[in-house]
């Protein structure tokens, strides 16, 4: 069971290897967490992930899962909260894509949507309707400020993220007054593997900053988490500018 500030004492990683995964495990299991499931394609990186965590004191297991095939979600998830209750389910699968070839290539793109939006739909149903069957938990959902208003620049990857947001919002609601709490994290430019070789972006932060935040936003059972803060501000000024003026900005 979570502790009198919301930090759980087990947790599913939907997204085994994802960096910032991995430093918001690491955190909370220097605060409480025991029990990790990381959950993600069969790899030898999934398995060094696990190993990593268990030099950290937890006891962590590994379940297959692939967010392209949603068929599989149901048993695939349904083995870990078999095996006892899941304090928290974070969703931080995804992939960033290559926006100039997806352009080139729909079937590129598609595979972009199918995985951060439409992979983690069914997730987080498959997630949600086991923590309200145990009557408690939280749902943290990895969404980013690209999803805040499309931008030339990563306009495939950011409404992706734009229908994961909105959607991880409305469940939220829908699950008010549940015992099971939804919290959406919009990062900005992460620097990890997945952003290697871009050109940093303004306000740029690291998954530890990312993992700091979440453990707040948890001890605050906050709905919404903003990493930096200031990207709370930076994008409500930005979602008002005159299209074209936003379209010869260089972001």
């Amino acid at each position: 069971m979570k502790d009198a500030f919301g930090l759980p004492q087990s947790m599913l990683v939907l997204g085994g290897t994802s960096e910032i995964a991995l430093a918001t495990a690491r955190r909370l299991i220097a605060r409480r967490t025991r029990t990790v499931w990381l959950a993600g394609r069969p790899s030898p990186a999934l398995e060094q992930a696990a190993e990593q965590l268990r030099g950290h004191g937890a006891d962590v297991h590994t379940v297959a899962f692939d967010a392209l095939d949603p068929d599989a979600h149901e048993s695939a998830l349904g083995k870990v909260f078999t095996e006892g209750d899941v304090d928290m389910v974070l969703l931080a699968f995804g992939i960033l894509g290559d926006q100039a070839r997806d352009e080139r290539e729909p079937a590129a793109a598609v595979r972009v949507a199918q995985t951060n939006y439409t992979g983690a739909v069914s997730a987080a149903l498959v997630s949600a309707r086991a923590l309200q069957e145990q009557g408690h938990g939280s749902l943290v959902v990895l969404s980013s400020v690209a999803g805040e208003r499309a931008r030339r620049s990563d306009f495939i990857y950011g409404s992706s993220k734009a229908g994961l947001d909105a959607f991880a919002q409305g469940l939220g609601d829908a699950l008010h007054g549940t015992g099971v709490r939804v919290m959406v994290v919009r990062p900005g430019f992460v620097r990890s593997k997945m952003t290697a070789g871009l050109p940093r972006a303004p306000f740029a932060t690291t998954p530890e900053a990312v993992a700091t935040a979440v453990e707040l936003g948890l001890r605050r059972r906050s709905e919404t988490v903003w990493v930096p803060g200031v990207l709370r501000v930076v994008m409500s000024a930005l979602r008002h500018v005159p299209r074209d003026v936003y379209r010869r900005l260089a972001l």
